[in-house]
């Protein structure tokens, strides 16, 4: 992998122009905050690859509508995305790239730009999180919960690591902890579409511990770590903590 820094884990918000080059995915969402890997090889993802390394970095993760079972690279998608930043990449010898993508601010995709390209296209709008002044009483209860809840989910050991204990509890912001959590708990698909579309911050805490709740009562046996590499269905088996590379 190439070497990054600091500036590669930034995104200046002045720099953007509301274009974004379109990575659509089937049973995966990317989420601010987090960090996934990723595998590259199909032609005119290649393409976007390159074109994006040459410029800003920036790829948009859209959704497939749930109905689709088609080809993701021809599915409509869902409003919400996610804007990732490439932070470091590897070419491989057999011209497939590895590379490692920084989810950095939630998209809405306003419209697709027509065009020849190999790839898609389109015009989106950034999206803040919102925190209702009505919440601020309850935020640090709904942290605690999110906390507690997760962390039955956690691989033996980093429910007791000290650096996860406290990034959970201090470091992260409640709107970054739901983005870490969504991403990587077990959780259905569904729910993960509905944790990047919901912007308010304090609902969107409430609807996660309300899923992570009812998937401990369902009593899954799975741990997170166990699940081999390769695509599966979110909430087919509990993702691999850190998660592995994709397949494209």
């Amino acid at each position: 992998m190439m070497p990054w820094n600091a500036e590669d884990l930034t995104f200046d918000e002045s720099r953007f122009h509301g274009k974004a080059r379109l990575f659509p995915l089937t049973d995966f969402v990317l989420f601010p905050h987090v960090m996934q890997p990723l595998h590259i090889f199909e032609p005119r993802y290649l393409e976007l690859l390159r074109e994006a390394l040459d410029s800003d970095g920036l790829i948009a993760m859209g959704v497939p509508v749930a109905a689709w079972t088609g080809d993701p690279g021809a599915a409509p998608l869902r409003s919400a995305a996610c804007l990732g930043k490439v932070v470091t990449h590897q070419r491989r010898k057999n011209g497939r790239y590895n590379l490692l993508l920084l989810g950095v601010r939630r998209l809405r995709i306003v419209r697709e730009l027509p065009g020849s390209r190999p790839f898609r296209e389109a015009e989106v709008a950034l999206v803040d999180d919102v925190y209702p002044p009505a919440g601020v009483e309850r935020r640090e209860t709904l942290q605690s919960e999110l906390c507690e809840l997760f962390q039955q989910f956690l691989p033996e050991g980093f429910s007791e690591d000290d650096s996860v204990a406290k990034l959970l509890t201090a470091e992260a912001s409640l709107g970054a902890l739901t983005d870490l959590v969504s991403f990587a708990a077990p959780l259905p698909h569904p729910v993960k579409c509905d944790m990047l579309a919901q912007t308010d911050v304090d609902l969107r805490a409430a609807a996660l511990c309300g899923a992570l709740a009812r998937h401990a009562q369902r009593g899954a046996s799975d741990e997170i770590g166990d699940a081999p590499p390769g695509p599966a269905p979110d909430g087919a088996r509990r993702r691999r903590f850190p998660p592995p590379f994709s397949t494209n």
